[in-house]
């Protein structure tokens, strides 16, 4: 007589109470995410008189008051400060793919010359995380204090990214690169004709990831640079919020009525996250199979 095996519960069919469980879960994660962007872009929108109403954040919008950005933009300094970001993130997610792919391409191949001290040298920051003063001693010794520089090369190549993305390109059939490699390409004619075509789901799921990671660079910011005109969004919003300042705004603007500090901060906010919020629908389609796959063929 053979035993009887039981199936895992998670693939078990789900009952009724359960699925209506779940619903009433993921329902109220959704909400716990979009209530407080909810309030964020309706605070930012709302007059003084509604806020003051409210007793701070707006949660029911009584009409739209559009002053706090045009406050914003008419200063000056949050869009400086977005231009810069942007110019970060766009440069940045480039010098930092390109570090990266290269890199998982020359791990991934087994006869690379030291390619396994190479890859224990990459692996050594998840067990001991550099300090801070070398970095420090590093950045302002190349002279790249106060600028882009500073913002862009030190996490420039991220030992999770590399590993994932090294992971997918040994999942690649090793006889599709030998059958090249005997008709004569090069390897970085393999890399660009073969590697990267199919590597497209998990390349699109790390340049996200890098994007993200350089748009919402402060601490890098805080430490490298001390110009005004050098600050990227991230710090702008810290010195709002946090410091407490209020934004410069041209003299043309003199004696005109404030927004509510409120709305400014608010809004703020809202051009913060407003890109990266963009830019992700465009590539959630990558995302878990970039990842699924780069980490279980790793």
């Amino acid at each position: 007589m053979t035993a009887t095996t039981r199936r895992p519960v998670w693939e078990e069919q789900p009952t009724r109470i359960g699925q209506v469980l779940k619903a009433i879960v993921l329902t109220l994660l959704v909400l716990g995410v979009l209530f407080p962007l909810w309030v964020i872009l309706v605070t930012s929108l709302s007059s003084r008189e509604t806020i003051a109403r409210a007793g701070g954040f707006v949660v029911i919008p009584r009409g739209i008051d559009a002053s706090a950005y045009e406050t914003i933009f008419a200063g000056g300094a949050v869009t400086r400060a977005m231009w810069i970001s942007t110019l970060v993130t766009v440069i940045g997610t480039a010098v930092a793919l390109a570090v990266t792919v290269l890199a998982a391409y020359g791990l991934s191949r087994p006869r690379s010359l030291g390619y396994r001290w190479l890859l224990g040298y990459f692996l050594l920051p998840f067990l001991v995380y550099p300090p801070l003063v070398p970095k420090y001693l590093v950045v302002t010794g190349l002279g790249l204090k106060d600028t882009i520089w500073a913002l862009i090369l030190p996490p420039a190549i991220s030992v999770f990214n590399l590993v994932v993305v090294r992971g997918f390109f040994q999942g690649i059939p090793a006889e599709l690169l030998d059958s090249a490699r005997i008709d004569g390409a090069s390897d970085f004619r393999i890399l660009s004709r073969i590697v990267l075509p199919l590597s497209k789901a998990v390349i699109a799921v790390v340049g996200l990831f890098y994007a993200v990671g350089y748009w919402n660079v402060w601490f890098d910011a805080l430490l490298f640079i001390d110009r005004n005109d050098m600050y990227p969004i991230q710090r702008v919003l810290q010195s709002y919020l946090l410091a407490g300042q209020a934004p410069h705004t041209s003299g043309a603007n003199v004696g005109v009525t404030m927004p509510p500090t409120e709305a400014i901060k608010m809004a703020v906010v809202v051009l913060t996250v407003a890109p990266i919020v963009a830019v992700y629908p465009f590539i959630q389609r990558h995302f878990i199979k970039g990842v699924l796959i780069g980490a279980v063929k790793g």
